[in-house]
């Protein structure tokens, strides 16, 4: 067995702190090496020690775990982080300040610590600190500012005046994971609102957190972004974010795409599941799909594109290694012989704009 994954754990609550340590420790591939009590104790031990993960409260004395990120952003402090609250639940505004602060991914802690003794959050917990523990150290990289992405996006769109043009209906099929989140904002508002193609998305967020993620990004975006509602018609302009906690496929009613919710078990571990979303579209009747998986824990994407392949036209865009959170879901599909591009995060708006093009 390799070395065990070394865990700090941060909760202000003793309670608590014994049963997430309780349940790390009872995994053969971790242990707890340290407990802080509030962010000011954690940034005093991460200061001087690293760890393979940091399991990490929000509402805490002294130090919010907030206020601990936004600390380590300024002393460039890097540390693989995954956020386990009682905020971050309900689609909270905060668990997304949090993953745009540096956190990784997040798990939503029950209100009581009995309650996390619990079979399926425990599966859960372990899961996301696992994928977390794999990911790469995230570097503390300043965000484009809404100037900055319009300046860019200008660049971006004489680009997409050159691109080859494609004859029919197309749509871009986006796939992404842990660290989809803030990887999603380089990407999504670089997309220009005359893009030839309406853009589906899936990533991996329970119930109520896809909306605030719609929410945010289409405050940064020319494309209109919104968690897609069951029966919504697919148009151009558009950007459809499948809802946590359901399975979105598209199925094709008199000569439209429209978005349909199946209720399946979890697939690939996660619901909702990007393979039906690939799947699905082999019945619609779009004669090209750029589909495009992005970082991410795990092979999803994988048998969804290797299905649409067998019907459709695609050209498939894999996010390039060193720019993801976890190269799990790009590695899948780049095994496959399937992708026709590797490129950096920075970049897939770009190669985007160029398969698909502008009016």
């Amino acid at each position: 067995m390799a070395d065990k994954k070394n865990i700090l754990v941060v909760d202000d609550s003793a309670l608590m702190r014994s049963v997430l340590c309780d349940i790390i420790n009872s995994d053969e591939r971790f242990r707890v090496t340290d407990r802080a009590i509030h962010g000011a104790d954690a940034l005093e031990l991460l200061s001087r020690k690293q760890y393979d993960a940091v399991v990490l409260d929000v509402n805490m004395p002294k130090m919010t775990g907030v206020e601990l990120l936004r600390e380590l952003q300024v002393r460039k402090i890097a540390a693989r982080i995954m956020m386990a609250s009682t905020d971050t639940r309900d689609g909270a505004q905060i668990t997304l300040d949090c993953l745009e602060l540096g956190a990784l991914d997040f798990v939503h802690k029950p209100d009581k610590a009995s309650d996390a003794r619990d079979v399926d959050f425990r599966r859960q917990f372990l899961d996301t600190l696992y994928a977390v523990s794999q990911s790469a150290i995230p570097s503390y990289t300043k965000s484009l500012s809404i100037k900055e992405i319009k300046e860019t996006k200008k660049v971006v769109e004489l680009v997409g005046k050159h691109a080859a043009k494609v004859n029919g209906r197309q749509i871009v099929a986006i796939a992404s994971s842990t660290g989809g989140p803030k990887a999603l904002q380089s990407v999504i508002p670089q997309l220009p609102g005359n893009l030839r193609a309406p853009v589906v998305l899936v990533q991996h967020m329970p119930v109520g957190f896809t909306k605030s993620l719609a929410e945010r990004l289409d405050n940064m975006s020319e494309l209109h972004v919104r968690e897609a509602e069951e029966g919504d018609t697919i148009q151009t302009g558009n950007v459809y974010i499948a809802r946590g906690g359901v399975h979105l496929n598209l199925v094709e009613q008199g000569g439209v795409c429209k978005v349909h919710y199946t209720n399946e078990p979890p697939r690939e571990g996660v619901r909702p599941c990007a393979n039906y979303m690939y799947e699905s579209l082999r019945d619609c009747g779009y004669e090209r799909v750029t589909c495009v998986v992005m970082t991410g824990m795990g092979a999803d994407g994988t048998k969804g594109i290797m299905a649409l392949h067998e019907a459709k036209n695609i050209h498939v865009i894999a996010q390039e290694e060193s720019t993801c959170a976890v190269y799990g879901m790009p590695k899948s599909i780049v095994n496959t012989g399937l992708t026709d591009q590797i490129v950096p995060l920075e970049d897939i708006a770009r190669e985007i704009i160029m398969n698909v093009g502008v009016k």
